[in-house]
């Protein structure tokens, strides 16, 4: 199935948001500790709206609590943690990308989705991308923080292997009630590592920015971007989907650069190249065969 020029549209403008999300983390991380930073993001995806829409019918609590925790503890809770171990928002948003491998491996495993030549190739050349901006990095990144977030890319592929395999048809209700089951074990989480003390800082309020982080990631990245995303991902194989998101390091790195200070080289610009290029292997295979197949005819 071929992807709609709607749709394709709406997926990059969704992963470029996504790229600068995480100048936005960086942000909330220098007024909250991680665990609570992440807590207040999913409160506030749920709450209030939950008191406004139903539970989304034909899909069970336990799937939605199975993707809550994945979603906020496997992925953000972990990504938050390895940002305040010391890796920096542009290459945070490269690690993770490797979960657009895992969700396309996860689909061919459980679902059977085909993996063409094309599709290959593409992965070879982003994945080359992706390994040569971290080797081109100059950023100080910390061996947890690596691993830390290699984990949350695993819980990424996870969440979409199941979105794929559950397909909810009201997404929006979907997120919000996941982000509700996923309260409990984030704040059984941030009690302890933190104690009562997370809490009392509330006490004296968040300051502006700490405050716009927080709604940011709740509004617009989460509910909003997740809305989007799932649905393209429950409609299309993860072959035409996942790797729209190794588009997001390069988002990632302009906005960390221009909110951080965070230097781009040479080595990075290339990297980026080779991440592009990969990614027009992915969505103009088709194109290609049906070129090649043409001059094939002509011959």
């Amino acid at each position: 199935m071929k992807m709609s020029r709607r749709d394709l549209t709406v997926g990059l403008l969704v992963t470029v948001l996504w790229g600068g999300n995480y100048s936005v983390i960086e942000l909330g991380l220098r007024g909250l500790d991680p665990y609570l930073l992440t807590l207040l993001r999913f409160t506030f995806c749920a709450v209030p709206l939950v008191f406004f829409i139903r539970r989304p019918a034909g899909v069970s609590v336990a799937a939605m609590a199975v993707y809550g925790v994945l979603f906020a503890v496997g992925i953000w809770w972990v990504v938050n943690l390895a940002m305040h171990q010391g890796l920096s928002p542009g290459m945070s948003s490269v690690f993770l990308q490797f979960s657009a491998f895992f969700t396309i491996l996860l689909s061919a495993i459980f679902l059977r989705e085909r993996i063409t030549a094309a599709h290959s190739w593409g992965m070879v050349f982003a994945a080359c991308g992706l390994g040569l901006m971290l080797l081109a990095s100059s950023q100080s990144s910390t061996v947890v923080g690596l691993l830390l977030v290699l984990l949350a890319a695993l819980a990424w592929a996870l969440c979409n292997l199941l979105i794929k395999l559950k397909r909810p048809g009201q997404m929006t209700a979907f997120i919000v009630w996941s982000s509700l089951y996923a309260l409990p074990v984030l704040v059984v989480l941030t009690f302890a590592s933190q104690g009562w003390l997370a809490f009392e800082a509330l006490a004296g309020g968040l300051a502006w920015p700490t405050l716009f982080s927080v709604l940011f990631q709740s509004l617009i990245t989460t509910i909003l971007g997740y809305r989007v995303w799932n649905n393209l991902m429950k409609k299309y194989p993860a072959t035409h989907v996942a790797p729209l998101s190794l588009l997001i390091p390069v988002s990632g790195l302009a906005t960390s650069w221009l909110f951080f200070d965070e230097q781009m080289s040479a080595g990075q610009w290339l990297a980026i190249c080779m991440i592009l290029t990969g990614i027009m292997i992915f969505f103009c295979g088709h194109w290609l065969r049906t070129l090649g197949g043409r001059f094939a005819r002509l011959d």
